[in-house]
């Protein structure tokens, strides 16, 4: 009787396991067939639906690969729904409450999909920017843990640079772009973001240098020099503190840039415009009155065929 017992009761709980299995495999595909369903929603922009079905496809099998994935969409879906404009509105906030814990539950669980998790970071920071929760401080230990994830995206050092320095933390600011040039010295994009920065701390020097490194690591890209003469026009032609010998300097080597932008680029429409300002500038400060002439009509005969290659490229000609 005690084998017969014992047999039953291991016949059972093999019944109840099958019976689990087969629960779960109903589940993983009533899952599936959720998640495709909000996707095709999503797609749509139909985002309070598809936020339904999301929900719906968590709840049915939350540990599968479709219920992990699913968390970054919900939070999206939420995100997509907040509207900036009815901040207050208790409906409209909680939209915005929803997607941050979705978005936080995403980068907790996303392990199989990275991409997913980087980006239910960057919404996760994003959410916390001034368009909408404004706490830079909620952002900040995000943005540190993304690059103790990933030390080679620069990115995540450009956007804690802007955190510390819209709190005004300037030195901090810079450092975290110091890191970024450490960790991709050859990316072009890291000194456009500290020509940025420099610019902005009105700090010349150091923004020349680094717009002219750029232009270094990229000598057959025509925009890489050109950005180079943009930066001595502006500050030849708008620092009235410039001595005369510094203004024609700039201008030298303004026009030294511009000039290989144009011989990259003959047509480069916005370069012959700057080339033409910064022989204006060069001539202000002519005292030979031929040769101030010659300079303004070049600048002239550069203008009008920037017009025209402008009118020319406009017409699809």
């Amino acid at each position: 009787m005690r084998v017969r017992s014992k047999a039953i009761l291991a016949s059972a709980a093999v019944i109840a396991a099958m019976a689990v299995s087969a629960c779960s495999q109903v589940s993983n595909l009533q899952a599936k067939k959720a998640f495709k369903d909000a996707n095709t929603l999503y797609q749509s922009q139909n985002y309070r639906e598809a936020a339904a079905r999301y929900e719906e496809a968590i709840q049915l099998s939350p540990d599968s690969p479709e219920g992990i994935t699913a968390y970054f969409f919900l939070a999206n879906s939420y995100d997509n729904l907040y509207r900036p404009a009815r901040k207050g509105e208790a409906e409209n906030d909680a939209y915005l409450t929803k997607a941050i814990e979705n978005y936080k539950l995403s980068a907790e669980k996303e392990v199989a999909r990275p991409d997913i998790k980087k980006l239910a970071m960057d919404y996760l920071v994003a959410a916390y920017g001034p368009d909408k929760l404004d706490d830079p401080t909620q952002a900040e230990p995000i943005v540190q843990r993304m690059i103790q994830l990933d030390p080679s995206d620069t990115t995540n050092y450009f956007a804690l640079a802007k955190i510390y320095e819209d709190a005004g933390n300037i030195d901090e600011s810079e450092a975290q772009l110091m890191k970024a040039r450490e960790a991709q010295p050859k990316q072009p994009a890291v000194y456009q973001q500290l020509a940025g920065f420099y610019q902005r701390q009105g700090e010349f020097d150091k923004l020349i240098a680094s717009v002219q490194q750029r232009a270094d690591l990229e000598p057959n890209n025509p925009e890489a020099h050109y950005a180079v003469a943009t930066y001595y026009w502006d500050e030849a032609y708008r620092n009235t503190r410039l001595t005369e010998p510094q203004k024609r300097d700039y201008v030298k080597n303004g026009l030294s840039a511009v000039d290989k932008a144009i011989a990259l680029n003959p047509n480069y429409v916005e370069a012959l415009t700057y080339r033409g300002l910064l022989l204006r500038v060069e001539a202000a400060m002519e005292k030979d009155a031929a040769r101030q002439k010659a300079l303004l009509t070049e600048a002239t005969q550069l203008q009008e065929k920037a017009v025209g290659l402008k009118k020319k490229q406009a017409s699809g000609a």
